[in-house]
């Protein structure tokens, strides 16, 4: 179906979203912070398995995962608060303006892969409410990888100022975290993006763990950003990119 977005006549086609979120399960599993994979199990009692190939009239699973570790989510600055604000209670227009950057992390001396300010100055960041950054280089294999115990990138926090700047209030990535792996706890990036304890900002999101196909090209799109309804600091999320076409 075609949706006129602008007084321009510009324009963007419901039957051709770009899903970015990984999923849950599976043969492979992305995975981070040190966590088992995620398990998907028939409920058993005594008298019942809820599998159909057992006997079972359906298929009645348990799943345990962690929202953080296991898949797609998106999280509220209860993440980073004594008091644990629900992502939930964040509410979502049915679209966001969103732009697609694509950025290949600065290598340090010690090892560090950093998304700098100079990166992002770099690109024509339009003022916009939500900012999507692939990093580079990018490859399938981020939907199944493994990233405990690997340092990998993160943004700077000096990045946080520019983003506010932009009046971005919605920012996804495609790694596990916005900020370094192991940090003393500091989450100095959230702290700056979520303005805590200052100043703290209830309506912004970070979604994390997202893949961008290579061939979805940096620009702008409208974003529809489906989070689970699930009371808690952070949940599994969908994210699904509409390309805009020009009248």
């Amino acid at each position: 179906m075609k949706l006129i977005i602008d007084e321009s006549g510009s324009f963007v086609n419901t039957n051709e979203g770009i899903d970015i979120s990984i999923s849950l399960g599976g043969i492979s599993q992305v995975n981070a912070w040190y966590l088992d994979d995620p398990k998907i199990t028939p409920v058993q009692t005594n008298d019942f398995i809820g599998s159909v190939v057992k006997g079972a009239p359906v298929n009645f699973n348990n799943i345990f995962f962690n929202p953080h570790a296991h898949v797609t989510h998106t999280e509220g600055l209860g993440h980073i608060t004594s008091v644990v604000y629900s992502v939930n209670q964040i509410s979502h227009p049915l679209f966001y303006r969103a732009q697609l950057i694509s950025v290949r992390p600065e290598r340090r001396d010690n090892g560090d892969q950093i998304i700098t300010i100079e990166s992002l100055k770099s690109i024509n960041i339009k003022n916009i409410e939500a900012l999507i950054i692939r990093t580079l280089p990018n490859f399938r294999e981020k939907k199944n990888a493994r990233y405990s115990h690997s340092n990998p990138p993160y943004i700077d926090i000096a990045c946080a100022k520019l983003m506010e700047e932009k009046g971005i209030q919605h920012l996804l990535i495609d790694l596990p975290s916005v900020d370094k792996e192991e940090d003393d706890g500091e989450l100095a990036f959230h702290h700056a993006f979520w303005k805590v304890p200052e100043n703290p900002n209830h309506s912004k999101t970070i979604t994390e763990f997202i893949f961008v196909p290579t061939d979805c090209l940096d620009g702008e799109y409208l974003m529809n950003l489906q989070v689970a309804p699930i009371e808690n600091d952070a949940s599994p999320s969908r994210p699904v990119l509409y390309k805009i076409h020009k009248a």
